[in-house]
């Protein structure tokens, strides 16, 4: 599995419609990458390690696949629509990144501690 991560610094005075994004935006990208997509994570940046600092990023989402050909294949004839929706809701250029998934715990509801799974 990998994550294709989107992700759009902080930058001062920059413009994000964190609606339009949430609202239109990634149901436009779920929708046109369709069975390719195995899941999506959306992140708004709160602030950064100090109280008070900016956050790193603005806003991130990550976009999880079978492999960097199955997200190739799905986003090339559809990558002028995605990419041409971004003025819409930003003035920053997202940074693209992909990652191999190496660890991925995700906690259900009533599971505490690290072990919680262990026999």
């Amino acid at each position: 599995m990998i994550v294709v991560s989107v992700v759009y610094p902080h930058r001062p005075a920059a413009r994000f419609d964190f609606d339009y994004y949430l609202q239109r935006h990634m149901p436009m990208v779920q929708q046109l990458l369709g069975h390719s997509l195995k899941g999506v994570r959306v992140d708004r940046g709160l602030s950064g390690a100090e109280a008070g600092s900016p956050p790193g990023f603005v806003a991130q989402a990550l976009l999880l696949c079978d492999s960097v050909q199955a997200f190739q294949q799905a986003f090339g004839p559809v990558a002028a629509r995605i990419m041409g929706d971004i003025a819409n809701y930003t003035d920053i250029q997202p940074d693209i990144q992909f990652s191999e998934v190496a660890l991925w715990d995700e906690r259900q509801p009533g599971v505490s501690g690290w072990y919680a799974n262990a026999q």
